[in-house]
This record gives structure tokens, sequence and C-alpha cells, in this order.
């Protein structure tokens, strides 16, 4: 059995980072310390899977889940898992404003999904922020149905992502033709 380190400050920071999408590292420094599955970087107030969860790396978010970190909200949108989430918010409607790593509101979480279901139970749970960066998640997974749903409700088509692009530019880049041709039809520039 592998011992319980106290992980060192750097120890965290590597293991946070690397779960924001390299599965084999992020796993190779779990074995090694599994003191690493619920510690919280200070720098940026998350644990490992709320970085999993924040850019989608399902396999990452899986994989720490699996291993006994605590589901939550923001993970469970993320990972489509909609019966998960209808019973989060039947225990604590309120659940419906939460916000993951970085304050990034539940609904983009929802939107890396690409399951509007989601996005509607948190709706009927009065869920009225984060609309404009879940199009920004949406773009870039190629959720068109989800991109519809939130340019519906009024997701702003000229918002700019953490590298400056609006999600017309992400759409062209990351080759999601129709979604490029919905966010135009809406009045999107790039």
């Amino acid at each position: 059995m592998v011992e319980k380190a106290e992980p060192t400050h750097e120890e965290v920071e590597q293991f946070v980072i690397a779960a924001h999408g390299n599965f084999a590292k992020a796993k190779e420094m779990l074995e090694a310390n599994p003191a690493l599955l619920n510690v919280r970087w200070p720098k940026t107030n998350e644990t490992a899977l709320e970085a999993a969860a924040h850019v989608g790396s399902s396999e990452i978010a899986k994989y720490l889940l699996s291993k006994g970190v605590p589901l939550d909200i923001c993970t469970a949108a993320m990972l489509g898992m909609a019966d998960r989430v209808k019973a989060f918010l039947q225990t604590d409607p309120s659940l419906a404003k939460s916000k993951g790593a970085h304050g990034i509101p539940v609904m983009f979480f929802a939107a890396l999904s690409g399951q509007t279901k989601i996005a509607e139970l948190l709706v009927a749970h009065e869920a009225t922020e984060g609309f404009t960066s879940a199009l920004q998640g949406a773009v870039r997974f190629g959720h068109k149905d989800m991109v519809q749903w939130l340019l519906s409700r009024g997701a702003d088509v000229h918002v700019q992502d953490f590298e400056g692009k609006r999600p017309l530019r992400v759409a062209i880049e990351k080759g999601h033709n129709e979604i490029a041709e919905l966010i135009r039809k809406h009045g999107g520039i790039e």
C-alpha cells in the first residue's frame, strides 16, 4: 500500500495543473501520493476535480471520482449526468446558482456536456447567469443544439473567451461550420 505523504505545495500545483488535461501525469502523481486526491491548490483555489471539470476533461474527472472524490453539481453537469444534476437540485434548488472553479457558473458546465436537458433543469431552478460563457464552452466542444439553446436565450455572440476570441472565431478554428453559420445568423462576427 502506498503511504499517504503530506503533499508539498509544488506537488499540489503540478497535480492540479495536470488535472486540466494531462491524464497520464495526474494518474501517475496520484498513484505516487494518494494524499493529493482532495487537496485544494491555494493559488487558484481549486481541486484537481474542479480543474478537470472546468476544462471538460471527462476522462480525468471520471478517474478522480473512481478514486473517491465526492461528486459536485458542476462536475455532474459537465459529465452529462442529468439524473444526478436533478437529484442535486431536488435536494437543494439553490445549487442551480452554483459556481465551480474560478467562479464559473454551473450553466457553463452544462454547456460542456451539450445536454440541453441539464440546462433546462438549471433554468427551472432559477439559474440566471452563465449563458454567455456557456456559449463559448458549447462552441468549443461543438455542441450545436446547446449553442442554439443558448442563443435563443440571449447569449452574447460577441463575448471574448480567455484567449480574446469570439464564438465565431472559435467555431471556425475548430471546424464547426454549422455552428459558425448559426452564430453568423445571430449577428456574430470574428
